[in-house]
């Protein structure tokens, strides 16, 4: 009877003693917790140009080793700051999201500097179908048709390429997706690029031409009129006869003229 018990109570042991091996080692190998830092991300979803307050923000705990570049720790930094793109609940905000201090929200916010926002009056296809939308790229065609003397020749080109839109109509926002068709579209450009445009209304008509986001390269074209849409080949005109050239008087010499004199069946010549 006491081998038997003593045989339960090792066998009790023995199992309470890879039990307790098994917890040691599992503990032993649990990897360290990470360490994180407290950093403000957005309390909710934010759109681009609007001022942040106290109420959109919070703190998050976040990964040491993956903290995000430029984030901010202290919310007081950022509080009457405008964005300058839309960011989603729980995303951290940056330095590189964010408008200079002392930018007032709205459009004005989203211009780059040195650049201007000009806003041009478009229709369902002038503006692409509504598919010019902020963020997009466009380039800005114009066509100028011939005057009533004839002495132009009208014709279609691109005078202005890669142009960022800011807005449609009132809008900035640039999560949506879906075509909006609208009465304008304000996009920013150079100072250069503005007197441009303004003058290309005035003389013509403008279009928009969607673009793709990534393609950098320009179009170099020349042009279409109405030789070179319908394949009409311009004879060549023909160059003016060259006019003939009076071999300059030398300095210093005086021209003479002549006059031929006849007498009878002689004739002389007397120069002054």
């Amino acid at each position: 009877m006491n081998q038997r018990r003593a045989l339960i109570m090792l066998a009790l042991a023995l199992l309470l003693g890879l039990a307790a091996v098994a917890l040691a080692a599992r503990w032993l190998l649990r990897p360290a917790p990470a360490a994180v830092k407290r950093i403000i991300v957005a309390a909710s979803d934010i759109s681009l140009g609007q001022r942040l307050t106290p109420e959109m923000l919070k703190a998050l705990d976040w990964p040491a080793e993956s903290m995000p570049r430029g984030a901010v720790h202290d919310s007081a930094r950022l509080v009457g700051r405008v964005l300058r793109s839309s960011v989603l609940r729980d995303e951290p905000l940056s330095e590189a999201k964010l408008a200079p201090a002392g930018t007032l929200g709205g459009l004005s916010a989203l211009i780059a500097e040195g650049k201007r926002a000009i806003t041009v009056r478009v229709n369902d296809v002038v503006g692409v179908a509504g598919f010019a939308l902020p963020g997009n790229f466009v380039d800005i065609l114009v066509n100028v048709q011939a005057s009533p003397g004839g002495g132009e020749h009208a014709i279609s080109r691109i005078v202005l390429e890669r142009i960022l839109v800011l807005a449609v109509a009132q809008e900035v926002g640039r999560d949506e997706t879906r075509p909006k068709v609208v009465n304008a579209v304000t996009l920013e450009v150079t100072p250069a690029q503005a007197e441009s445009i303004d003058l290309a209304r005035s003389v013509g008509t403008l279009s928009l031409v969607l673009r793709n986001q990534i393609d950098p390269l320009p179009g170099v074209t020349t042009g279409a009129t109405r030789n070179t849409l319908l394949h009409i080949e311009v004879p060549p005109v023909p160059s003016e006869l060259p006019k003939p050239v009076r071999a300059p008087v030398q300095a210093g010499t005086r021209e003479r003229h002549c006059i031929g004199v006849i007498e009878g069946t002689e004739r002389a010549e007397e120069c002054l």
